[in-house]
């Protein structure tokens, strides 16, 4: 196995920033190019820079949502300062992205070890980089969403929740499974995209403390040696690439744009089957 240097952290950190919010897969993507760097993904190292390169990716969405998640945190706070009658829509959104979360949560706890092994499997990777590629595909069939937040039901956002987890395995897209699922639920597109990346801040904090788990019970001395500065480097290239790839993604949501990406999804995913980018 290859030691992870400069140039691939580079590579790694712009694949990361790009695909973890535009609807095609960033670990599909992260797996396909760490077999292609012969990088092994349970090394130390690369354990220590999955961890730095998600923070990347979440500093970036509280970066890019700033504006809303103060003026949400700020409403919430005065809805409950006014007693539980006064209690409104952002206590509803809150309690609908907790709902969300619960399936993710158990979801992911439960079969860890099955998404994990997957990793390595290029048939899983490849089908459900296909599957993510029909996902987005069957979005355009579907008329655009006019439910408002006080139309969005709690069983809608537990679909929501369950398209979130789905998207552990490598190939199935986060962004595109959760926006996708609340647009078929009728909720407006760019609601849509500001919910799934409010429950993306937790679960992908939560992700990263797991990450970040299975990095502190490694051995100490499987930890001599770690090129600081190339992780460092590749989770600054994640953080810049991923507000730029957030700002695309909101773009091509409003302008109801998200099929085009299924061409590429289904590109890759027979790419991976055939071997021509996984031997």
């Amino acid at each position: 196995m290859s030691e992870l240097g400069y140039l691939d952290a580079v590579l790694l950190g712009v694949i990361q920033g790009l695909t973890e919010f535009l609807p095609v897969s960033s670990s599909g993507h992260l797996a396909v190019t760490q077999h292609w760097l012969g990088l092994d993904p349970e090394s130390p190292p690369m354990l220590l820079f999955d961890v730095l390169v998600h923070l990347g990716t979440l500093f970036a969405v509280l970066y890019v949502f700033l504006g809303p998640i103060r003026l949400f945190l700020r409403r919430l706070a005065l809805e409950w300062g006014r007693g539980f009658a006064a209690r409104r829509l952002s206590t509803q959104i809150c309690m609908l992205g907790v709902i969300a979360l619960i399936p993710t949560g158990v979801i992911g706890l439960t079969f860890q070890r099955f998404f994990e092994e997957k990793f390595a499997n290029p048939a899983w990777i490849g089908g459900c980089l296909l599957a993510t590629g029909g996902l987005l595909a069957s979005l355009r069939f579907v008329p655009r969403g006019r439910s408002g937040w006080t139309h969005f039901r709690w069983w809608q956002a537990g679909l929501v929740g369950i398209s979130q987890a789905a998207a552990i395995l490598p190939g199935i897209s986060r962004s595109g499974a959760t926006i996708c699922v609340a647009g078929y639920c009728g909720l407006r597109r760019r609601w849509a995209a500001e919910f799934s990346f409010l429950i993306a801040v937790p679960a992908i904090a939560g992700a990263t403390l797991l990450k970040l788990k299975d990095t502190a019970e490694l051995p100490a001395g499987t930890l001599t040696g770690i090129p600081w500065g190339a992780l460092l480097l590749g989770s600054l290239v994640s953080l810049g690439v991923g507000i730029l790839a957030l700002w695309l993604l909101l773009g091509a949501v409003r302008r109801a744009k998200l099929h085009y990406f299924s061409i590429y999804c289904w590109l890759l995913g027979a790419a991976v089957l055939t071997g021509l980018v996984w031997r």
